[in-house]
């Protein structure tokens, strides 16, 4: 009997093969649909906490808005970084925070001036005294905006902040800086009204899960 089972090209041998061939896939087949719900879960989660995004309200005073960097079109501030600029103004202002510290590298290696270096000379040209404004002009990431500018603030003597960007990047900064130690970090947000939704905020679910990933090994 053992002889027959397991004899070359036998019938019965053929039969065990495709079982175990149609098992394979099956399993194979349901790790992939379960990958997939997963994967569509998670992105319901992320979507969420995007938009959850907000504000503080109310708001204490800091020693310092924190604006993080975006990109430049050639010497100027790209539209986008013009909003979370006109944003900080507001917050300046209202007596939110006393210096800025603006944080962004070079985008292109042509560029004349970094992120952070077009931030300062935008909120000059609108009556910002020079001398409350602090340059972080390393940085290429959201994470590294927040390390490179804490390091700023502990040179400069500020302890506080507010934590300025879009509310589409609002969740994955705020949790970055607490992440890196930030005291009592706020956050200030402002809706983009020349940007497409749909482009950053697909984008953002991707960033935001690189970060969690990355969070890990924090």
């Amino acid at each position: 009997m053992d002889w027959y089972v397991y004899q070359r090209g036998s019938s019965p041998i053929r039969k065990v093969s495709r079982k175990r061939r149609h098992r394979t896939k099956r399993v194979l087949l349901v790790s992939l649909l379960v990958l997939i719900v997963a994967g569509f879960i998670w992105c319901g989660v992320v979507f969420n906490r995007i938009n959850s995004a907000a504000t503080t309200s109310p708001m204490v005073k800091a020693d310092a808005g924190v604006i993080l960097g975006m990109s430049m079109w050639g010497d100027e501030p790209s539209p986008g970084l013009k909003e979370r600029l006109d944003y900080a103004l507001e917050l300046y202002k209202s007596g939110a925070f006393s210096h800025f510290v603006v944080s962004g590298g070079l985008d292109q290696p042509e560029y004349k001036y970094t992120e952070a270096k077009g931030m300062q000379r935008y909120l000059v040209a609108h009556g910002v005294p020079d001398k409350v404004i602090y340059l972080e002009d390393q940085s290429t990431s959201t994470y590294e905006n927040l390390l490179f500018s804490k390091t700023v603030m502990q040179q400069e003597g500020l302890s506080s902040a507010v934590v300025i960007t879009h509310d589409f990047h609002g969740r994955r900064a705020l949790e970055t800086a607490r992440k890196l130690g930030y005291k009592n970090p706020e956050l200030g947000v402002t809706e983009s009204k020349v940007m497409s939704m749909l482009k950053y905020k697909s984008r953002e679910i991707l960033a935001y899960t690189k970060w969690k990933l990355q969070e890990l090994s924090l």
